[in-house]
């Protein structure tokens, strides 16, 4: 690790293959929590490059509960978090209408870190399970079209370096890698970040790591998710090919509105806004999910335009099939009880 230190602290990147065995060392139990800690600094202060994220991602991966799933077209829409906006759980709301439209989600989640109620909160009070093991995954995605991945479930080995984490009080590239280190072999992928001057870096990461498409969004007021309160900065990535383009919630007929109409709190009003969601409550809440989920669609590449993604994701509300979703995933981890017992 000393040698990683005093390149990073010269302000030189780590090259991919140095940044996998620097990932290896932070597993270490040999290696202090101060190294830790002056590692995951280092790395903030220079500027976190594709390589570093890359390696990272990829060790993480290597190191997770293994998902051995050969299904096509899998996506993953979870965000970093982090943008200090406390709104609902956009994109877990966003996961059932997308799983009602067809698509198969991989929704990789985690319990509140910045804001009211993290998914995990939100879905296990609702009676969702958080401990969902390889099999299972595989058979909620053929049967429910959604299967929820609780990280720390996932990623049982990281328990230490988070503690270090939570000790450094500051956003380190673990903030920014949450949403990459799924475990299933994903083709496409939305992501939301916090931080704007990150998409192409996490887009480029994205296609080293696979994806034939994928979007990389930082919405209004710099949400990790698309917001209707103005201008959203996103990226497409398709085939290697990395197009920016912006997007306003008007372009695609949804009405304007501040953030402030789609705050959160704990989390069972955020399950009564879900709920409420699902059977088609208007409003903020139903169109801010309309908006997220039409732009993942479109990401996905199961429509041509967000346009029509919005429309799709409508009918998939309309028809019942987004909350019959969740009523399947919550009756799967309901018999799964059943069977611990």
């Amino acid at each position: 690790m000393k040698q990683f230190l005093q390149k990073l602290s010269n302000g030189h990147s780590l090259e991919r293959d140095e940044m996998r065995i620097a990932a290896q060392e932070l597993f270490s139990e040999e290696t202090a929590d101060s190294q830790i800690a002056s590692f995951l600094t280092l790395l903030k202060i220079k500027g976190e490059s594709v390589d570093e994220i890359t390696g990272l991602v990829e060790v993480l991966r290597e190191k997770a509960m293994p998902v051995r799933s050969k299904m096509k077209g899998v996506l993953d829409n979870c965000g970093t978090g982090g943008d200090g906006s406390n709104s609902f759980n956009i994109s877990t709301a966003s996961a059932f209408v997308l799983a009602g439209a067809g698509v198969k989600v991989a929704k990789h989640g985690n319990r509140s870190i910045s804001s009211k109620t993290g998914s995990a909160d939100v879905l296990e009070h609702m009676g969702v399970s958080l401990d969902f093991h390889s099999n299972e995954i595989n058979t909620l995605l053929s049967e429910c079209n959604i299967a929820f991945l609780y990280a720390p479930h996932i990623h049982s080995g990281l328990k230490r370096i988070m503690k270090v984490r939570k000790e450094m009080k500051i956003p380190t590239i673990f903030n920014l890698i949450g949403p990459l280190t799924n475990p299933v072999q994903l083709e496409t992928q939305l992501i939301g970040v916090y931080r704007r001057d990150k998409l192409e870096t996490m887009a480029k990461v994205l296609n080293e790591l696979g994806r034939k498409r994928a979007i990389v969004l930082n919405g209004a007021d710099y949400m990790d998710e698309a917001s209707l309160a103005g201008e959203n900065h996103l990226v497409l990535l398709e085939n290697g090919r990395i197009t920016p383009f912006t997007l306003k919630g008007e372009d695609v007929g949804l009405p304007h509105y501040p953030n402030s109409m789609i705050k959160g709190g704990e989390a069972a009003e955020n399950a009564r806004i879900l709920q409420d969601i699902l059977e088609g409550k208007e409003g903020p809440h139903l169109d801010t999910v309309l908006f997220n989920t039409g732009i993942a669609l479109y990401a996905h590449g199961s429509v041509s335009s967000v346009a029509e993604g919005v429309k799709a994701a409508r009918e998939s509300i309309v028809s019942g099939k987004a909350k019959e979703t969740l009523q399947s995933l919550i009756r799967f981890s309901q018999q799964k009880r059943k069977q611990v017992i």
